[in-house]
């Protein structure tokens, strides 16, 4: 299959690269790179991924990040055509976003670096149940190499939600946009930029439309393949391969669902309740030790606002009594228009950046971080 490179840099990376003399243009390949493989042990990974084919790591949750240290004044990374968009970070140099088109399946991150050994933080910021991503591997200057394995954070939080934590449309500002991969970006998240502002890892389970028991659309009676139903999955379309949850033991858990059981106004409240009380059950069976914190925001209003607050409160109250004092509450503010509307309703840069400084704040506290 023939090879295809490209370079894609937002304009907020090509001025800083301008100064610091970073190139803006594509290298061309000179065809003696030295080639890592995607299981090498300086790679480091955050979130679920399947080490099934070790040479292909695969993943379909966004917020899935890829760490390495390397030598040389070059980055480019191998993945397969069509697996959508990462957002880049070279040492201290702002994010920039890159994507892998159906033609592309190598892309230059960076390259006029100056000598010496510099860090890569790559994260997936799509839903990419329907793209299947799979990386492969980094090419680096000839004669170089990766350095030791980064340490990430040792904080851990773990985000399940909706589309509000995929970041669907967030990169618009027409509320009648339809959803769109382009607009849709999870490093600008409340759950990302939460754990960004808290120097702590996070795992992401997230899907839009889904539901604690009921999906977007779905009958009153419930969805089999609401969140919970996926949840152990390592991805979300495969079902035969299960997530080991001692790769990651998280301080806390962040439960943002509701939205899309009751948001059409269409919803059982005991069926709503139990789905909670089950899911926070099953979790606390997988997490002993972890506070669970299950939250509201930013897109419902009124009685459907209402009954999930309550039947949340139901279930804390619940498990409080039955001994469990580290299941907990909290609201991010409903958006009311004043900082704008993403795609289709959805959060806005500037709602998702409200959100999460008001979870910043709160887990601070609880955390004592």
């Amino acid at each position: 299959m023939k090879t295809h490179r490209r370079m894609i840099y937002a304009l907020g990376w090509m001025i800083p690269a301008f100064f610091s003399g970073f190139s803006a243009f594509a290298g061309i390949p000179k065809g003696d790179e030295t080639f890592v493989s995607a299981d090498d042990a300086r790679i480091v990974y955050m979130g679920r991924v399947s080490h099934r084919i070790p040479q292909a790591v695969t993943f379909t949750y966004p917020g899935v990040s890829i760490y390495a240290d390397f030598e040389g004044t070059s980055l480019q990374m191998k993945a397969k055509p069509g697996s959508g968009d990462f957002m880049v970070e070279i040492d201290d140099g702002l994010p920039y976003r890159i994507g892998f088109t159906k033609n592309d399946s190598i892309v230059t991150l960076v390259e006029g670096l100056p000598e010496g050994t510099h860090r890569a933080r790559i994260m997936y910021v799509l839903e990419g149940y329907e793209l299947k991503p799979v990386f492969k591997g980094f090419y680096l200057d000839k004669g170089c190499t990766l350095a030791e394995a980064p340490a990430l954070p040792e904080r851990r939080i773990e985000f399940i939600g909706n589309s509000i934590t995929c970041g669907y449309g967030v990169e618009s500002d027409d509320r009648n946009d339809p959803f769109t991969y382009e607009t849709e970006n999870h490093f600008y998240t409340y759950a990302a930029r939460t754990a960004r502002a808290l120097n702590a890892q996070h795992l992401v389970v997230a899907r839009s439309g889904i539901g604690i028991y009921r999906n977007f659309g779905a009958p009153v009676s419930g969805s089999k393949d609401c969140l919970p139903a996926m949840y152990e999955q390592v991805m979300f379309t495969d079902p035969t391969e299960l997530w080991d949850h001692s790769l990651y033991t998280p301080d806390v858990v962040c439960i943002n669902l509701g939205t899309n059981d009751a948001g059409d106004g269409k919803y059982d409240f005991a069926l709503l309740t139990d789905g909670y009380r089950k899911f926070v059950a099953h979790l606390r069976d997988i997490y002993p030790e972890a506070k669970l914190v299950l939250l509201s925001g930013s897109m419902l209003s009124g009685k459907p606002l209402a009954d999930v607050k309550r039947a949340m409160d139901k279930v804390v109250a619940e498990r409080k009594e039955a001994g469990d004092t580290e299941v907990y509450r909290f609201d991010m503010s409903p958006q009311t228009g004043s900082l704008g509307y993403g795609a289709n309703w959805h959060p806005s840069m500037r709602q998702q950046q409200k959100m999460a400084n008001e979870l910043t704040a709160y887990l601070k506290e609880l955390m004592n971080w």
